[in-house]
């Protein structure tokens, strides 16, 4: 028993302690949750405070930095705008440049326009000068049909007296035949033959003036004629001759090229055309394009500008611009090499440098296909020949023959002809007299005041006439002139016959005693008729018929 409440009272301690202990380890656990509990509210009163202050700190940080990106944004506005300013001045400058660039194009139209409009208000000047001749002229013919009216109304009246005067002829013939029978014991066969002889020679006398007055009368209507029909042929021709000497072809090396000529919008063929005055066809032609100007020089400096454009590949106004003014620089160096080769080939001294580069000009102007350069320099061996034949100054014949068209090196461009252009030219560079003369009047000899245009005109015609020279082969010419002289030789009468300045004219020598001064007029409208139908030539032919009497006698 007393075991049994021992065993109790131990479990009953036991389970005392337990519960006291556990009570007190449940009081140790809320003691320090509690504490846990205040480190936690300390913990997070300082985490509350140092989150606070970093907040401000943060705050204070985004301040600065917000600052300093604000200078940052002031100093790139301020860059920015400087740089803008830097561009628009740039920009500015560059349309002030392309602003004077085309207010110089614009004078420079202006100034073609106002020569263009000059040339209009000549132009109409002349043609009322022209109106106001042919008024005059009209007038005059109506005063000229008037007497025309007049001498056939007398010329009638003449006619009935003819006819009267011949009736009384013929009772008159009957006598006088009577008479001659008894006189000069003549047949009647043998008189009439006598008298009809007489008769012949009176009418072919006769006939003679009538022909030359009446010949006289078809030139001056002629002269009117010529003109209407060489206007017409000018006007019909004018395409294709046009066509044939202001053309240049330019090839290229494909026709994807065309499309970069052209550029966007067009604006590299205005620029080229604008600053070449050449006129840029693109066509349907393969690997090729043409430019077309009635200015040699200028289609020249075209083509060269075009073909360095085309092999340089970069085709733009400005590179456009740039080629062009390097491409004239070239031809002006070009030109005036040729003219230094012309004088030095001629052999003439002391001619100046714009002398030289008019010289130089002629280079690229052809006449009737003959170089004009060329023609000059030959002109100026020949008259250096023919002076020192007939004891002038070589030197001085051989300048006047080089310098002879140095007017058609700008008869394009300025109004008159080649010789006033080339006189006033010569005069300002200081040549002298002698030359001054011949250039005026190589094609007028009666003006000349000394011997030199006279030898330079005919240097000019040898040289113009000579076999080859304007487009006829020789066989042609020899044919011809071999044509002619055959055709003068089979006319009775004709003693000797000579083509001369290669078959333009052609000189005949009669027998005097078998052809007379009015026979002579019938021998040459003869001649010409048989050359007009049996014959092919360029321009005219002048039939000359020379007479010449002679009385010889000798003293013994």
């Amino acid at each position: 028993m007393s075991a049994l409440f021992i065993i109790l009272a131990l479990l009953l301690g036991l389970a005392m302690g337990a519960a006291i202990g556990f009570l007190l380890r449940q009081r140790q656990d809320t003691e320090l949750i509690l504490r846990a509990q205040a480190e936690a509210d300390v913990l997070r009163r300082s985490t509350q405070a140092e989150v606070q202050r970093l907040l401000e700190g943060a705050r204070a940080q985004q301040g600065e930095l917000l600052r300093q990106a604000q200078r940052r944004l002031e100093d790139d506005a301020v860059r920015a705008r400087s740089a803008l300013e830097a561009d628009l001045t740039r920009e500015r400058q560059a349309a002030e440049l392309e602003l004077r660039r085309v207010l110089g194009d614009a004078e420079r139209e202006g100034a073609r326009i106002r020569e263009a409009r000059d040339e209009l208000r000549r132009d109409r000047e002349r043609l009322d000068a022209t109106e106001e001749r042919l008024t005059r002229r009209g007038e005059q013919q109506d005063a000229r049909a008037l007497k025309l009216d007049d001498l056939e109304a007398r010329l009638d009246e003449r006619a009935d007296a003819l006819k009267a005067q011949e009736t009384e002829l013929e009772a008159e013939r009957g006598a006088i035949q009577t008479r001659l029978f008894e006189i000069a014991q003549l047949t009647r066969e043998e008189a009439t033959a006598t008298i009809m002889t007489q008769l012949d020679t009176e009418l072919e006398r006769e006939k003679a003036v009538r022909i030359r007055a009446q010949l006289d009368k078809a030139d001056a209507e002629a002269k009117r004629k010529s003109t209407n029909i060489i206007a017409q042929a000018i006007q019909r021709s004018a395409s294709e001759v046009s066509a044939a000497i202001s053309v240049s072809v330019v090839p290229i090396p494909s026709d994807a090229m065309k499309g970069r000529i052209i550029g966007r919008e067009g604006r590299n063929i205005r620029a080229f055309e604008a600053l070449t005055g050449v006129d840029l066809i693109i066509d349907d032609t393969p690997e090729a394009v043409l430019l077309s100007s009635f200015n040699p020089i200028r289609r020249e400096v075209a083509k060269l500008a075009l073909t360095e454009l085309v092999t340089d590949g970069r085709i733009h106004p400005a590179r456009i611009e740039e080629t062009v003014h390097k491409a004239q620089s070239d031809m002006q160096t070009y030109i005036r090499e040729r003219g230094d080769e012309a004088a030095l080939e001629a052999n003439v001294v002391g001619l100046k440098a714009g002398m030289l580069q008019l010289l130089g000009r002629m280079h690229f102007r052809t006449s009737y296909g003959q170089n004009v350069l060329k023609h000059s320099v030959q002109v100026a061996h020949l008259t250096g020949i023919i002076a020192a034949e007939i004891g002038l100054d070589e030197a001085l014949a051989r300048r006047a023959g080089l310098l002879h068209d140095i007017g058609k090196s700008i008869d394009r461009e300025i109004e008159g002809t080649h010789t006033e252009i080339g006189a006033n030219l010569a005069r300002r560079f200081g040549e002298p007299t002698e030359v001054l003369d011949a250039i005026a009047n190589h094609h007028e000899l009666e003006l000349s005041e000394t011997l030199y245009p006279i030898i330079v005109s005919a240097a000019d015609a040898i040289s113009a006439a000579r076999p080859g020279a304007r487009r006829e082969s020789l066989e042609n010419y020899l044919k011809r002139l071999e044509g002619l002289e055959t055709i003068a030789t089979s006319f009775p009468g004709v003693e000797k016959s000579y083509a001369i300045q290669a078959g333009r004219e052609i000189r005949i020598i009669v027998e005097p005693d078998k052809i007379d001064d009015a026979s002579a007029v019938l021998l040459a409208r003869d001649i010409a008729s048989r050359i007009e139908q049996d014959m092919e030539y360029p321009g005219q032919v002048q039939v000359t018929v020379v007479r010449e009497s002679r009385a010889v006698q000798y003293a013994r």
